[in-house]
């Protein structure tokens, strides 16, 4: 493992390769799952900002469940805040899809065309890392599911470690200092 400041990084983090692959997986990790993606409680306030902005590229079931189970909903079993799912496509109430049916984000997508300054909840913009935050420290770990083969594959293929292709979502996390303490550590590490 690698600890830097009050972060400890798993080994899969910089061992592991990963590179969504879209065209395979289809943006299963937004529908599949037993609750939402996890959300910071300083992201609550942005949805309540954003909803209307973002609700014309939401779809209908996940307007209807936004509307009936609110912006984000309390998960007693994580115990932290999440978007909620829609009851007919299990999916994430936050999503779309794009005329390939593939998922992508409704939040995103607005971003993108300049409707709103927030790209996605930073636990989306991570996957497939996953943070546990305890009381002195957060645990960055590699989330293995089976739904992402393709993308392991493909991470493989293109020789790019999970931390790499998670660059900028780490960078937004935890900011560019964190970052390149992270690079050089790696290549320490892997010197000898």
């Amino acid at each position: 493992m690698i600890v830097i400041d009050d972060k400890t990084i798993s080994d899969d983090v910089v061992e592991e390769q990963f590179v969504c692959d879209l065209n395979a997986c289809k943006g299963a990790c937004c529908i599949e799952g037993d609750f939402g993606a996890p959300l910071d409680k300083s992201e609550l306030p942005i949805l309540d900002d954003i909803y209307e902005k973002v609700k014309p590229y939401l779809t209908p079931e996940g307007i209807r469940t936004i509307e009936k189970q609110g912006k984000y909903v309390y998960v007693k079993e994580t115990k932290e805040y999440c978007t909620p799912l829609m009851e007919k496509d299990k999916g994430c109430a936050w999503l779309n899809y794009d005329s390939n049916g593939v998922v992508i984000c409704a939040i995103e997508k607005a971003y993108r065309e300049g409707i709103v300054d927030f790209k996605k909840p930073v636990s989306c913009h991570l996957y497939p890392i996953r943070i546990t935050k305890y009381k002195h420290y957060d645990a960055v770990n590699y989330e293995r599911w089976h739904i992402c083969k393709a993308a392991c594959k493909n991470g493989k293929a293109l020789k790019v470690p999970v931390y790499k292709f998670l660059k900028e979502a780490l960078i937004r996390k935890y900011g560019a200092d964190f970052y390149a303490t992270l690079e050089l550590t790696v290549q320490e590490k892997f010197k000898k």
